[in-house]
């Protein structure tokens, strides 16, 4: 009878790289403390007074991979498409392109979702939780190219004939006006 070379050597060998390999955490049922309504948010360029300045705000979910997708499986969810068209515009105004007559930035867009704009966009302040509008603003962001390709998603989901994000030309968005 041969004797066999124990097997506790090899199972540590086996087991270590696993041990060593580091994968982000991932908090999917906390909101951020950063995930509240912004405080004040200007919806017209018309404010009495001298303009104040506007302070760079990120969102939570700003280039974050995880809330990118969770963003753009909600805009489906909610039927943003109904309006939007998968970003190319419809009845609503297109989101892939370098026209944003509100404001391209996060809490501009989380305005426009939150408290709706005149002749069209309904307010969806009360009926969605701002978790979900913060993915929402952070995946309407990857539409105009206005994340890093590293964060927006690689691939579409579903049998779309659309590119995904990670492949769309970077158009960066200028303020236009009201429409």
């Amino acid at each position: 009878m041969t004797r066999s070379a124990p097997v506790w050597p090899l199972l540590a060998a086996l087991t270590l790289p696993l041990g060593a390999c580091e994968r982000e955490t991932r908090h999917t049922r906390e909101i951020p403390a950063a995930a509240s309504r912004p405080a004040s948010v200007q919806l017209t360029p018309l404010e009495p007074g001298a303009p104040a300045p506007r302070e760079r705000m990120l969102g939570p979910y700003q280039e974050n991979a995880y809330g990118i997708a969770e963003g753009k499986r909600l805009f489906v969810a909610y039927n943003c498409n109904g309006c939007h068209a998968h970003g190319g515009g419809g009845i609503g105004p297109p989101l892939m392109d370098d026209k944003w007559i509100y404001g391209s930035e996060p809490d501009q867009i989380y305005s426009t979702i939150a408290q709706g704009r005149p002749n069209g966009m309904p307010a969806f302040g009360a009926k969605v939780p701002s978790q979900h509008i913060w993915q929402l603003v952070s995946y309407v962001q990857t539409l105009s190219m206005q994340v890093p390709r590293d964060a927006a998603p690689g691939r579409s989901d579903d049998l779309n004939a659309i590119k995904p994000e990670l492949r769309l030309e970077p158009r960066p968005p200028r303020q236009t006006g009201h429409r």
